[in-house]
């Protein structure tokens, strides 16, 4: 792997044990919710996926239960242990084909068409420079059959600002030249932000374009459209309140292009041609 690829997968086997599960099930369950709800959806009949960013294993799980073949890519040692150990304990070992540690945007070890369906669920969070982002999205159109599913997620370069006026908006004099070349290239770095390190936040134009000669779009959506600041209020809901609520986002990012700069997440689905 690359050196960025090495130092990303350092970040996160150094990281604490299950941040991701916590931070998706506690803190962002409409984006939890939301992006099973796209991949059950789209998904519909079992296929071979390439997952690439497994974390531990959450969404690995609903694949392989659904009866999806899996290859689980990270470059985080740490983390495919546990996706692996995940489906293990499900009893799901089986849908598993082969481990890897490698980045996205070198998947040589896989033959060319031999997905119908890519997760890129993390990776393009931490790829900083066009060209990797580019070469990401290459390496996802070789991999998969014509007419294979993509999906990939990117961070809505606002929600770094709306979370820093939120959180610590004392800081907007020290942090004014850091936060002029931000909205030039969305790079974060782990002094400004710990919690993700090195990562790369996109607008809606610049994710959208990245895949346009590549992709035939299906769907691009705000994940948690207007929810994002509010998202623990779905887990203080009934079963029944909170699917109500989900359905009513789910609607919202579908018809109403204004909950894209609302959400915290952007959600690509395309068709390799």
């Amino acid at each position: 792997m690359s050196e960025r690829g090495e130092n990303v997968g350092r970040y996160y086997d150094e990281a604490p044990f299950g941040a991701e599960v916590t931070r998706l099930k506690e803190f962002s369950p409409v984006e939890y919710a939301i992006t099973l709800r796209h991949l059950r959806r789209r998904l519909r009949d079992a296929t071979t996926v390439i997952e690439v960013g497994v974390d531990v294993g959450l969404y690995s799980e609903m694949l392989a239960r659904q009866g999806h073949q899996l290859c689980l890519v990270d470059v985080s040692a740490k983390l495919l242990d546990a996706a692996v150990e995940r489906l293990r304990a499900c009893g799901l070992e089986k849908q598993i084909i082969s481990v890897e540690r490698v980045s996205a945007t070198d998947l040589g070890c896989f033959q060319d068409g031999a997905f119908g369906a890519a997760l890129m669920l993390g990776p393009f969070h931490h790829l900083l420079t066009l060209d990797e982002r580019r070469r990401a999205v290459s390496e996802a159109e070789r991999v998969l059959k014509p007419s294979g599913k993509l999906f990939a997620s990117g961070i809505n370069r606002l929600a770094y600002l709306r979370d820093l006026f939120r959180e610590s908006p004392e800081k907007i004099l020290a942090r004014r030249d850091f936060i002029g070349q931000f909205l030039r290239d969305g790079n974060l770095n782990p002094e400004i932000a710990p919690p993700i390190g090195h990562a790369h936040l996109t607008t809606v134009d610049e994710f959208r374009g990245l895949f346009a000669d590549a992709f035939k779009e299906v769907a691009f959506v705000g994940v948690e459209a207007f929810s994002s600041p509010w998202q623990v209020k779905l887990n203080e809901l009934s079963g029944a309140q909170a699917e109500a609520w989900l359905d009513l986002i789910g609607k919202a990012e579908t018809l109403m292009p204004d909950a894209l700069g609302m959400a915290d997440h952007f959600l690509y689905v395309g068709e390799r041609q």
